[in-house]
């Protein structure tokens, strides 16, 4: 790793409107990039959108067919990876000299994956991460990831990992980062409660990595007027409320939390102080105990068909 300065983009989509979305990524990263940033990390399904609010039309034992219609419409507005779409994302990257990680809404067959896709600054795709486990309801809009999808990555500010939103509650699944010596610890989400920010000081503390956790900040305005969100029809109801913060890896706040507004953070992060953090602990190195705990990782990529 080297010093480098970080952007997170707190921002929210234009829902059901993935043409929009882009332009407004484009906008948002060239702004990064005019900050200084070597580093740009983006919300959770800011591509594709997360339809906050919404229950599709499906108690529990039915399905409606409104509920049914919108799903058309959220897949609609989901993105290929390949596809033109993560073309133009990696031209973005390669044209502002940027690293970029940015939440997505992906597309393959019939299931939708909530997925994080990490550029590098020379444009190219570095690779995905799929979400392992969706939380809730969302169990019915997205698929579940698999193990294939948990590899770290090398990009220009350093070795990267993405864990998205409640995948930062499954012990396991940080670890698997840990393990491949992640330096900057990517964590998208839309949890907006207070509560996330002692979260990500906690991985910060336990991995000993910088952690940089961007979330939307999106009102009722940002959908179209026949969405239905169980938050009502005032346009200016926030459904997203932020609170994208940075962290060292000692668990000190390096900027934000910040709530109520769509923003970019900025952070300048030190390389020194991962070293300086693990003197005294290495979760997968000198405090590890595989005499006692080891953990197995299925990397291999799971079909319904052999």
């Amino acid at each position: 790793m080297k010093p480098t300065k970080a952007a997170i983009v707190q921002a929210g989509s234009a829902l059901f409107d993935t043409p929009a979305t882009l332009d407004k990524f484009e906008r948002l990263a060239k702004e990064a990039a005019a900050g200084g940033a070597g580093l740009a990390v983006f919300p959770e399904a800011f591509i594709g959108g997360y339809p906050k609010g919404s229950h599709f039309g499906a108690p529990v034992g039915s399905r409606s067919v409104e509920g049914r219609d919108l799903f058309r419409r959220y897949y609609d507005a989901a993105i290929e990876a390949p596809g033109p779409e993560v073309r133009r994302m990696g031209e973005i990257a390669g044209d502002l000299k940027l690293d970029i990680v940015v939440g997505v809404i992906e597309r393959d067959g019939g299931t939708l994956y909530c997925t994080a896709l990490c550029y590098g600054a020379n444009g190219a795709l570095l690779g995905k991460r799929r979400k392992l486990m969706p939380t809730a309801a969302e169990r019915l809009i997205w698929g579940y990831g698999d193990g294939s999808t948990l590899e770290a990555f090398d990009a220009n500010a350093g070795r990267i990992g993405a864990v998205i939103c409640w995948e930062n509650f499954m012990p396991m699944a940080r670890m698997s980062q840990y393990a491949q010596g992640v330096e900057i610890y990517c964590a998208p989400t839309v949890d907006d409660r207070e509560s996330w920010t002692s979260l990500m000081r906690m991985v910060a503390l336990e991995g000993r990595c910088f952690v940089l956790s961007a979330n939307q900040f999106m009102k009722r305005s940002d959908a179209p007027d026949d969405f239905k969100p169980v938050q009502g029809d005032d346009p200016d109801t926030v459904l997203i409320n932020g609170g994208s913060v940075i962290v060292s890896p000692l668990g000190e706040i390096l900027a934000g939390p910040v709530f109520g507004e769509e923003t970019i953070l900025f952070a300048e992060l030190d390389p020194g102080d991962i070293a300086r953090g693990k003197m005294d602990f290495d979760v997968a190195g000198h405090y590890a105990r595989p005499d006692i705990f080891t953990l197995e990782v299925n990397r291999s990529k799971q079909s319904p068909v052999r």
